[in-house]
């Protein structure tokens, strides 16, 4: 009899993953094309580069998609969020399409993130690693690449900058987005993430920093 409750019990909590999982990449892959369609606009109407002001709004949705995390309005919010990021995006590609070799570098940056994407990922779900033990590790990886901002805001600021700080953040994000990817996808699978839409604001997250981070890099290299 116990057996029997223990044998239902793992089947319980493996339906409930995949359903889990099965809901966070549809959502996913909505929100990128969501995305791309926004950046898509964003160049077409040469939009302005707007500075940190992208970047606030998303916060704040941000805030709102996880205090409003199991409403229906939640679905609603992560559209807005991933679509303000999209936007953001498109003056930047304007800038590097308008470069010499500029369509190669979005197309590389583009290739190689979904590369990395989908190698991490399909890895995680093969081997069904669970990847929790690199909390500390992504948390002061994060911490160490915010203070590096400030630092190089702060610099220019003040007319002053570090040579190669820029690409040092840049090889870090994408670091650091690589082991969040290994880390998001574990915690799903292992039932540590059980809301879809925070999995799946989390995934984006990684995906738009690692693809923002290899444009640049790769965009330098291109000079």
């Amino acid at each position: 009899m116990a057996d029997a409750q223990f044998v239902t019990g793992q089947q319980t909590a493996a339906s409930s993953t995949n359903k889990v999982l099965r809901s966070t990449y549809m959502l996913l892959s909505m929100t990128l094309v969501f995305s791309a369609m926004m950046a898509g606009v964003a160049m077409a109407i040469n939009a302005p580069y707007m500075g940190w002001i992208p970047l606030i709004v998303a916060f704040g949705l941000l805030f709102a998609i996880n205090k409003m995390r199991n409403s229906a309005w939640s679905i609603a919010l992560v559209f807005a969020f991933t679509g303000i990021l999209g936007f953001s995006l498109g003056p930047i590609l304007n800038f590097h399409m308008q470069t010499a070799g500029g369509t190669q570098v979005v197309l590389t940056a583009l290739a190689l993130t979904g590369m990395i994407f989908f190698s991490l990922s399909g890895y995680v779900l093969t081997t069904k690693k669970d990847f929790s033990y690199m909390s500390g590790f992504l948390m002061t990886g994060m911490w160490v690449v915010i203070g590096s901002i400030i630092l190089l805001f702060v610099g220019s600021m003040m007319g002053w900058e570090i040579s190669g700080l820029h690409l040092a953040i840049s090889a870090a994000i994408v670091i650091l987005m690589s082991g969040f990817i290994l880390f998001d996808t574990s915690r799903i699978i292992n039932g540590g993430e059980t809301n879809y839409v925070m999995a799946t604001v989390s995934l984006y997250l990684s995906i738009f920093n690692l693809f923002t981070a290899l444009l640049h890099l790769v965009g330098f290299s291109n000079d």
